[in-house]
C-alpha cells in the first residue's frame, strides 16, 4: 500500500482551498463572466448586478487564491481567469450537476 507523499498531502490542502473560495455563488458566476476574456470591475458589476464592493471583495479574494490575474491600462484593471483548467472543472462540475437533476427528474417523473 502507497502511503501519501507531503507533496499529494500539499496539493489537496491547496485543493480545498481552492474548492473553499468557490463555494460562494457569486464567485462562480465571476467566473462564468470572466469565461470569455478578461473585464473590468465596471463590467462585472452591469453584468452581475451587484454593488461594486462586492464584486471587488469577491476578485481580491480570487485573485489572492491565484484564480485570477490582471493588468492595468490607465485607471481600467482588468480581470481575468489564471489558468483555463479552472474554468474547464467549473464547467464539468455544471455538467455532472445537469446530468444530477435529469436523472432525479427522470425517477420522480418517469420520464
Amino acid at each position: 500500500m502507497k502511503t501519501s507523499t507531503v507533496t499529494d498531502r500539499t496539493i489537496y490542502e491547496m485543493q480545498a482551498e481552492i474548492c473553499k473560495t468557490l463555494t460562494n455563488p457569486k464567485r462562480i458566476e465571476i467566473l462564468n463572466a470572466l469565461k470569455d476574456g478578461e473585464r473590468t470591475v465596471t463590467e462585472l458589476v452591469e453584468i452581475l448586478g451587484v454593488a461594486k464592493a462586492n464584486v471587488s471583495q469577491h476578485l481580491a479574494v480570487m485573485r489572492h487564491k491565484g484564480i485570477l490575474t490582471t493588468r492595468r491600462v490607465g485607471v481600467n484593471i482588468y480581470y481575468r481567469v489564471s489558468n483555463q483548467k479552472v474554468i474547464d472543472a467549473c464547467s464539468l462540475m455544471k455538467e455532472v450537476l445537469f446530468e444530477q437533476h435529469a436523472a432525479k427528474k427522470k425517477i420522480v417523473t418517469g420520464v
